[in-house]
């Protein structure tokens, strides 16, 4: 069993240093956060931190700054915005692993918590470098992991700390992730997949997975496009990913009736001409000069109804271009279908990234079993059933 908080010697925890990796990769608009969303999900773990006399101290990525200082990807703007979700003093340190760093954690006042700069601004970070991660180590006495969204990638802030601390557990956040995710190994009946998004490549390991798990695949996006050409059906300029035809025939093969695919699609001539002509139709009309980007009524209505007494349901990938009001409908009414679905007794399960975003900006992130905080994480979590972020931890 992966060791959780309560697994943690509570009555010796007061005054400890807790080094905590968390996901504060949040988007920033003029020196601020734009959207708060991975900063709350980290706050239970916090406070349960907090409440128990120990001393938080956070490291965390933002965006992909190559290795090197770049002050477009510095936390600091997280450490205010993280003080007011926790109601408490957030001390914010530059590097993550100097000896400022190591300093700040050793005096952090008691009920306040310490947030480092990005981890990523050493590449040490990324090639899991054994010296980094004692210097990391040596922010703590003891580890806690609670960035599920970074627990695919064997990193020295998710991997090699492990090595030099002791105990280490997986905070509240992940371990809501594994028991949620855990629970589509043996889902109830009938379980029905959702997946869209643009690749079938970047899901053919989940693909696999659930040819065997599903009892029903229902198919959207650009990827139904992919799967599409493969039946030898026209797509018009819709975007296919054409190394991959081969490989949506042999699963279509493998699955038979039991994956779905679009009845039809919505089609426009021109993404960027707001006035260009956006109608649906069968996928065997396709014309040559459109371009499907949504799932149509008739595909919306089939979808939907497959939910509808389904015993567990899991998404992931957009069913269209839903950030584009036009092309949007097939992907909120799966959204709303998930909501219905759930509050007839399902269980369901979004599978994090664009899918979470869509049933967020659906207004319906209450209305699930649970949203997922990683896209890729939660893939190789169903794929796999491990993470190395959960395998360094032990039993």
């Amino acid at each position: 069993m992966t060791p959780t908080l309560r697994d943690l010697p509570v009555d010796s925890l007061a005054g400890s240093r807790a080094l905590v990796r968390v996901d504060f990769n949040v988007p920033l608009a003029d020196g601020r956060v734009a959207d708060a969303t991975r900063i709350e999900a980290a706050v239970p773990t916090i406070r349960w931190l907090l409440e128990r006399g120990c001393r938080p101290v956070l490291l965390s990525h933002l965006g992909r700054p190559g290795g090197v200082p770049d002050p477009v990807f510095s936390l600091e703007p997280v450490a205010s915005a993280l003080a007011e979700k926790i109601e408490a003093p957030v001390r914010f340190v530059d590097p993550c692993d100097g000896e400022e760093a190591v300093s700040a954690s050793r005096n952090l006042e008691s009920g306040a918590a310490l947030l480092l700069q990005n981890t990523r601004f050493s590449p040490g970070e990324k090639s899991n470098d054994p010296e980094f991660a004692a210097r990391l180590a040596a922010l703590g006495d003891f580890f806690v992991s609670d960035a599920f969204g970074a627990l695919h990638r064997a990193h020295a802030s998710t991997v090699g700390v492990t090595e030099h601390l002791t105990p280490c557990a997986v905070g509240l956040l992940v371990e809501r992730e594994l028991e949620a995710l855990g629970a589509l190994n043996d889902p109830a009946r009938p379980f029905v997949v959702g997946f869209g998004g643009a690749k079938i490549s970047d899901k053919i390991d989940l693909l696999d997975a659930f040819l065997e798990r599903a009892d029903r695949l229902l198919v959207g996006g650009a990827m139904a496009n992919t799967f599409l050409r493969a039946q030898g059906l026209g797509t018009g300029r819709s975007l296919v990913e054409e190394d991959a035809v081969e490989v949506a025939r042999s699963i279509l093969e493998r699955a038979g009736p039991s994956l779905e695919l679009p009845l039809d699609v919505v089609v426009t001539t021109d993404l960027g001409d707001h006035d260009a002509r956006v109608w649906a139709t069968p996928v065997d009309r396709i014309p040559d000069e459109a371009l499907a980007v949504d799932i149509g009524p008739e595909t919306r209505a089939a979808y939907e109804g497959r939910l509808d007494g389904c015993g567990a349901f899991f998404w992931n990938g957009p069913m269209g271009l839903f950030e584009d009001d036009r092309f949007a409908s097939g992907t909120f009414a799966l959204a709303r279908a998930a909501a219905s679905a759930t509050e007839r007794g399902a269980f369901t399960v979004i599978g994090g990234g664009d899918s979470a975003a869509a049933v967020r900006a659906a207004g319906l992130m209450d209305d699930v079993s649970h949203v997922s905080t990683g896209g890729g994480a939660s893939l190789a979590f169903l794929s796999t059933g491990t993470l190395p972020g959960i395998e360094a931890l032990g039993p």
